[in-house]
């Protein structure tokens, strides 16, 4: 008699185990590997086989933000998704934490895969990083598709009013001590402005679990805070604003094919900026997806990578 107790108990811990590695895999769709750069690991996705799509996120996400979009891709190319230096699963040294310091860790990363024709994939500042490297190496880009990017003729900044209502949070978090109570130790910037949005349910705790993973401690959410304080607002940081009026010609004036998703009312992107584009541009494709803003990934992860598909099938 106590045999089939027995086999039902190892049943039903079996059972729940294979409930659980299901739902841990949801979680986490993809493993990562390690890439050693100026002496720190910086952790990626590598998936699928064929020519390189790179997937580059902003602040505070990680590659997790393109989780529900890579398959519509990986099934006929080779997808890449790095984590930023301090950021998801890389490596958190003691840096600073700039522009220069990302731009550094990235470019280094991109350059020593040594990708030919690469794709692009880009949102909020993994934008200006990939607009700043797509410009640099012309002979390793070959198109590039981008959503709520930072793009002219509204980035750079011109000033804070130019924001609208994030103009308060904006001087906020750039104000000493106010931006590390905010960002650093409250977390607002992920448990508030990433997990609700009124185009959407707010996400659910297990997704918030995956954001947060990576920032167990005030300190190890620096990244996020000198993110915030880069944008380039009336001028400030100089270098920041000058990398990124050099960029918005590059996109005007460069052949490359681009895709454009578009949300409405969006936070980076609205409607001017889309008219801008679309006059100017060259080689533009436009994809509007419906209501939304900065996190669109999370409303519209089957269109965007449909939309992606498509546009590589045609251009490849």
């Amino acid at each position: 008699m106590k045999y089939p107790m027995l086999l039902k108990s190892i049943f039903s811990a079996t059972l729940l185990m294979l409930i659980m590695n299901i739902a841990w895999a949801d979680e986490r769709p993809f493993e990562k590997k390690q890439k050693t750069i100026f002496g720190h690991n910086m952790a990626y996705i590598d998936e699928g086989a064929g020519h390189p799509v790179v997937f580059l996120h902003g602040n505070p996400t990680s590659s997790y933000l393109w989780r529900n979009i890579i398959p519509y891709v990986s099934k006929d190319y080779r997808v890449i998704a790095p984590d930023l230096i301090g950021m998801g699963d890389s490596d958190k040294p003691d840096l600073k934490y700039t522009y220069e310091d990302q731009a550094a860790y990235l470019h280094a990363f991109l350059d020593d895969l040594d990708l030919k024709n690469a794709v692009l994939v880009i949102h909020d500042w993994g934008s200006a990083l990939g607009f700043h490297y797509a410009r640099t190496r012309p002979d390793r880009i070959a198109a590039i598709a981008f959503m709520e990017a930072t793009l002219p003729p509204f980035y750079p900044i011109p000033s804070y009013e130019a924001m609208g209502p994030s103009a308060d949070f904006l001087k906020n978090v750039r104000t000493p001590g106010v931006g590390e109570s905010m960002i650093m130790k409250k977390n607002v910037l992920i448990d508030e402005f990433l997990r609700t949005s009124p185009h959407r349910k707010p996400l659910s705790d297990e997704v918030m679990a995956e954001y947060n993973r990576y920032y167990t401690t005030a300190e190890s959410r620096r990244p996020l805070l000198q993110w915030l304080r880069a944008i380039p607002i009336d001028g400030v940081p100089a270098n920041v604003h000058d990398i990124g009026i050099e960029n918005n010609k590059w996109i005007v004036t460069s052949d490359i094919p681009k895709l454009l998703f578009h949300v409405t009312p969006g936070v980076l992107v609205g409607k001017p900026t889309i008219k801008y584009l679309k006059d100017h541009a060259k080689n533009l494709e436009v994809i509007s997806l419906g209501p939304g803003d900065h996190f669109l990934q999370e409303i519209y992860p089957d269109e965007i990578g449909k939309g992606l598909s498509t546009w590589l099938a045609h251009i490849l």
